[in-house]
């Protein structure tokens, strides 16, 4: 039952340096993220994928710390990409023509407005609007995460610049938003064997 998966579900703040996500997993969470429901279905996001332990040692300081970064067993990386355009909507429309085999006079409407739509944003707009994107792919991924018993710790705390630099993401035209250390949890994780702490429905829900 996923509410189950949910309520084991927690920000591990201890991985097991020992433990590995098989590639199965790895790949179910690659499929997961590029499944992700997205605005207007473009898909202006990248996910970085670090195994290597040495890389992701470095970033630690980066993260202010926090050594999850370095003993999960991937550290997972969404990015937006600095740029979106016409491009990207050319190549959303071609991909569902492609597919779908949809005629021309029923998709060009739909692509100019989208195309109008994302011209006329401001920047500071489509940056506030792709980085609204990022979340939603780490909502989906931890849900995944914990339906697949893949311990998670979904992070803000780190420096996007730094970090950016560090791994020059800007040779690939992006940012970095939010940071997904995955893995298993140590034994010995005391935070591992709390009760989750959450209102009652009674005080988050409200039916009309």
């Amino acid at each position: 039952m996923i509410i189950e998966k949910l309520k084991w579900r927690y920000a591990t703040k201890k991985f097991d340096v020992n433990k590995q996500l098989p590639q199965e997993k790895l790949n179910v969470l690659k499929e997961a993220f590029n499944l992700t429901a997205l605005s207007y279905g473009l898909q202006t996001l990248k996910m970085v994928v670090i195994e290597d332990q040495e890389v992701r040692e470095k970033l630690v300081p980066l993260s202010y710390g926090q050594r999850q970064v370095a003993e999960a067993s991937h550290l997972l990386i969404l990015c937006i990409q600095n740029e979106i355009d016409d491009k990207d909507v050319d190549q959303h429309f071609d991909a569902v023509k492609a597919l779908r085999n949809t005629p021309d006079d029923i998709l060009n409407p739909f692509r100019k407005g989208l195309k109008t739509t994302i011209n006329n944003m401001p920047s500071d707009k489509k940056y506030n609007w792709a980085t609204r994107q990022a979340y939603i792919a780490l909502g989906n991924l931890m849900t995944v995460c914990a339906v697949e018993n893949i311990d998670s710790c979904p992070m803000e705390g780190f420096i996007p610049s730094e970090l950016d630099k560090a791994l020059e993401l800007d040779k690939h035209g992006l940012s970095s938003v939010l940071l997904l250390p995955v893995g298993y949890r140590a034994e010995d994780d005391m935070f591992a064997s709390l009760k989750k702490v959450r209102k009652p429905l009674s005080d988050t829900i409200i039916e009309l």
